[in-house]
């Protein structure tokens, strides 16, 4: 598999206001076939960082890269490249579940016969089957998210870039999207995943990247960065508690 990374972030600094940046240089990368946790607390920057990447902020210094490629050079094949689970579900009220996974697969491309794989395999994955023809607005906010996950994998893009996707998810949804997001993992597929619940996730990312007031304080393997707090063999929750505290 490729070493060249999908996703490249260097220097980046930006965000919402030209004299107040949010983030302070950031560097890291994601390769093809890496899950990559992206962590910190409450207003570290993740949301921003995200924004970003995918397009929505304009950064003002350094930049984002795509398959080698900026949103600027490029910016269709930049977007077509990714695709986004947000932490809250945006859904059109008076389409159905269907109607979503089909309007997703029509904006990434993706063939009828893929479509109708992919389509009928998630929709069993999530257990939305009985409500694959209910609108959107009468499902509940779990169902809501599930319908966010499937759109984004019903296209199969090369990143994935996945935030909180646990809200409002069952322990059987959350399990469902796990084995899921390494199936594509081991496919080839690259996703940045950010989540609070670090007991979660812990085992199933390749990398962390460790997000601090706008400043990446510690990023590597999970033994990696528990050498980097000095805490070798510690689980993921207290190196990052550790990490956090150290750099207030």
């Amino acid at each position: 598999m490729s070493e060249t990374p999908v996703l490249q972030i260097e220097e980046l600094t930006g965000g919402y206001s030209l004299g107040r940046p949010v983030l302070h240089n950031i560097n890291f990368e994601v390769k093809p076939g890496e899950m990559v946790g992206l962590i910190g607390l409450n207003g570290a920057g993740k949301s921003t960082t995200m924004k970003h990447i995918l397009g929505l902020m304009t950064p003002h210094r350094g930049g984002v890269a795509v398959q080698e490629k900026t949103r600027d050079e490029d910016p269709e094949g930049y977007q077509s490249s990714l695709a986004f689970v947000p932490e809250s579900p945006m859904l059109y009220e008076e389409l159905t579940v269907r109607e979503h996974l089909e309007f997703a697969a029509r904006a990434y491309g993706v063939g009828t016969e893929d479509y109708r794989e992919r389509n009928q395999r998630l929709l069993k994955l999530f257990h939305m089957e009985e409500k694959a023809d209910s609108l959107s607005i009468h499902l509940s906010k779990g169902m809501k998210q599930k319908v966010m996950i499937m759109c984004a994998f019903v296209a199969r893009p090369p990143l994935y870039i996945i935030d909180e996707p646990f809200l409002g998810l069952d322990p059987l949804g959350i399990r469902s999207l796990l084995d899921f997001m390494m199936e594509m993992k081991e496919a080839g597929a690259s996703i940045l995943l950010s989540s609070h619940i670090l007991s979660t996730i812990e085992n199933y990312c390749d990398r962390f990247i460790v997000l601090h007031r706008g400043v990446v304080i510690a990023q590597g393997s999970l033994t990696e960065i528990a050498q980097q707090a000095g805490m070798p063999g510690a689980a993921l929750e207290d190196i990052f508690y550790s990490l956090v505290k150290g750099g207030e």
